[in-house]
């Protein structure tokens, strides 16, 4: 008997007790990755924070300089970010070591999230047929892809223009612009892990084609709405911008229009293995 086919075997004869305690250590696994990533990043406090948390509030930021070379290409000053005029200050006690806990968190739950979702994924698998296991071969690739295409779109565009319009606005020039770390690090960390759940969209279609629930059609049909509370989500995750929310939905609705895409080609797998069935059983 193959390896594979005793684990498949042993695994459908396990208990519900059994299910809980595997459930138990594939938890504990993924927690022990984000905390040793954690650990990392709170050791590398100069790094992490000193350049990947405070890059966007500082001018030298790769964002802030593409911006400015393409400013300079294009003739147009505007595009050229030359202060970023706001100071960030922890005003409780205990702020700025809260937010270095933090920040270490999120850079652990960031790095760790392929080993993570491998985990959750080796818990969830047994229980799908074959034909679904197929169906679904390299989601922990492609969870994973899309997870750090969305954080760093969040991180390399969305946050630096964000955080640009936010440090610029002001009812009076009187008013001074002293951001609590508090503040900077939560705006930051809610933009970038919005923007990698966001980009799970594709993966989150495909699956509920692949299960039926949707359609291409039913995706067609609902257009206009999914417009509308994508534009809505942007809304509530972005700062009241109107270019951040721009720049968030755009990608949303491409992706959208990609997940109509997949589902088409799902169902064209569908008919052709029908229209192959129905072939064979004529014969």
């Amino acid at each position: 008997m193959a390896l594979d086919q005793y684990v498949e075997e042993e695994e459908e004869g396990m208990s519900f007790l059994d299910h809980l305690e595997a459930l138990r250590w594939h938890l504990l696994r993924s927690v022990a990755a984000i905390l040793i990533f954690t650990v990392i990043a709170f050791l590398s406090k100069s790094i992490v924070f000193g350049q990947v948390i405070l890059g966007p509030s500082k001018i030298d930021f790769l964002t802030y300089r593409w911006l400015c070379d393409l400013g300079n290409y294009l003739n147009i000053s505007a595009l050229c970010i030359e202060e970023l005029p706001f100071t960030i200050q922890s005003r409780q006690m205990t702020g700025q070591f809260s937010m270095h806990m933090t920040s270490s968190f999120v850079v652990g739950f960031i790095v760790a999230f392929p080993y993570v979702f491998w985990e959750v994924w080796r818990f969830i698998s047994p229980g799908l047929y074959d034909q679904e296991k197929n169906a679904a071969r390299g989601a922990v690739f492609f969870v994973s892809l899309l997870f750090f295409l969305g954080a760093g779109f969040g991180y390399y565009i969305l946050s630096p223009l964000s955080i640009n319009f936010l440090s610029n606005y002001q009812l009076d020039p009187s008013i001074l612009n002293e951001f609590d770390i508090t503040s900077y690090v939560t705006t930051l960390t809610m933009l970038v892990l919005a923007s990698a759940i966001m980009f799970q969209l594709p993966v989150v279609v495909y699956f509920l084609a692949m299960s039926g629930l949707v359609t291409s059609g039913m995706l067609r049909a609902y257009r206009r709405h999914a417009i509308v509370v994508i534009l809505v989500l942007a809304a509530v995750i972005t700062p009241p911008d109107v270019i951040s929310q721009i720049l968030i939905a755009m990608p949303i609705l491409v992706l959208y229009e990609a997940g109509i895409q997949i589902a088409v080609r799902l169902e064209k797998k569908r008919d052709l293995k029908r229209a192959k069935e129905e072939a064979e059983n004529s014969l």
